[in-house]
């Protein structure tokens, strides 16, 4: 069972991200003190879970790390002003105290992702929930090929943008900006992930062996049936399915399809399993 308390966190850090987006780093406060359950808790935070950020009188809301907890208990995401709770996020200064409760739900299967030939397909804010695979594959070197194609609709759109540049210097990163209007000299062209993904698919040796996708739930669904027309296996495809999530304990029923809840049997899905839960219109 997960506690409904929050952890007290402090906001230490932030810089501006792309539109209307924000990149946060948080700390866990008094980490020294933490019991041992909170401190095992999040320090057992895999790549694609996510937790609850708590604002006092405003509300919660569910958010991908894009850096795990570390031995101090800092964490970063990438926030997407939307709501009332991010907006009201957006409105805090450094150093001042909010709440967080997490991780919830699965990650990514790294035990099938590293060691393998590795595609990762992103759009916009939707590259949050893989930077922490990509980080880990190059880091670690974990990897026998590894690609990224990352889509924005436009250049005022794209965000995380310094870690898309550093992965730039080891493997091929493909950004694709919808309405055409690229930047000489940042690896662009004018299009969708779909529209890229024949050139990149003939880069691979022997095509991938995984293919991780977040994003529009439409650019995914376009993605994955690509694939799996040119040849890619259906198991072999995982997409991150956050959506309608509230309470992030499977209390609240917001995110339930059939059997299933988003907030805990995912965030992340097989395609094969994914495609009988979820129409395109849904």
């Amino acid at each position: 069972m997960h506690s409904l308390t929050p952890t007290a966190v402090r906001l230490i850090d932030f810089y501006d991200d792309g539109e209307h987006a924000r990149h946060f780093t948080f700390r866990l406060l008094d980490t020294a003190t933490q019991t041992t359950k909170v401190q095992q808790d999040w320090m057992r935070a895999k790549t694609g879970q996510f937790f609850m950020l708590c604002l006092p009188s405003v509300g919660e809301a569910p958010f991908t790390f894009t850096q795990l907890p570390d031995q101090h208990g800092t964490f970063r995401a990438l926030v997407r002003r939307m709501g009332s709770v991010t907006s009201a996020l957006f409105e805090l200064e450094v150093g001042q105290i909010l709440g967080a409760k997490g991780p919830y739900g699965k990650g990514w299967p790294m035990e099938k992702v590293c060691h393998k030939r590795v595609l990762v397909v992103g759009g916009g804010c939707g590259l949050a929930p893989l930077v922490g695979v990509v980080n880990q594959l190059v880091e670690q070197q974990s990897y026998t090929q590894l690609m990224v194609v990352y889509g924005a609709r436009s250049r005022q759109a794209k965000m995380l943008t310094p870690e898309r540049r550093s992965w730039q210097q080891v493997i091929p990163v493909f950004n694709m900006i919808e309405d055409g209007d690229i930047e000489q000299g940042e690896n662009e062209s004018g299009g969708t992930p779909v529209d890229i993904l024949a050139t990149v698919l003939s880069q691979f040796d022997e095509g991938p062996d995984v293919v991780l996708l977040a994003g529009p739930q439409a650019m995914m669904f376009a993605v994955a049936k690509h694939l799996v027309a040119s040849g890619v296996s259906e198991q072999a495809i995982y997409l991150s399915i956050e959506r309608r999530m509230h309470c992030g304990v499977r209390t609240c029923g917001h995110c339930y399809l059939k059997d299933k809840y988003v907030c805990s049997d995912g965030p992340t899905f097989r395609w094969d399993v994914l495609k009988q839960y979820i129409s395109e219109s849904s």
